[in-house]
């Protein structure tokens, strides 16, 4: 008699798939059935789209609108330094702020930031550590 190691049982279901495909595929059944919007009630933009309404509502700091898209690595370490020390709409220092809002964006852009965007945006934290003076 063979003994199976403990640990992840490979249990499949009626579907044949394993529970975590199941549950990725239970899932894009229920956003098919309340339409394009992906959550029921309200706007359609505000279900796709809330690391935007995070960027432009949220109590961080006041940005500039589309820094991150446009800037180069200086420009943005530059903006951010600037927004982050004339905000007063945010809870840490100014350099904890501006890394965190430039971590947020990269980290919310994930698969879809191209790789050159990415570069650039990696290259504005070594230059915004720089600005505050914590160049390792």
């Amino acid at each position: 008699m063979a003994t199976r190691k403990k640990g992840h049982p490979a249990k499949r279901g009626r579907s044949g798939r394993p529970p975590r495909q199941r549950h990725a595929q239970a899932h894009a059944a229920h956003r098919a059935k309340q339409g394009a919007s992906g959550r029921s009630g309200g706007d359609g933009k505000t279900g796709k789209r809330w690391s935007h309404h995070v960027m432009e509502t949220s109590d961080a700091m006041d940005i500039e609108h589309d820094i991150f898209r446009t800037g180069s690595a200086q420009a943005i370490a530059d903006s951010l330094k600037r927004s982050s020390t004339r905000s007063k709409r945010r809870k840490g220092t100014p350099f904890q702020s501006a890394m965190s809002m430039l971590n947020f964006y990269i980290n919310r852009a994930g698969r879809n930031l191209p790789k050159s965007r990415r570069a650039t945006l990696q290259t504005a934290k070594r230059k915004l550590r720089e600005a505050f003076g914590r160049a390792p």
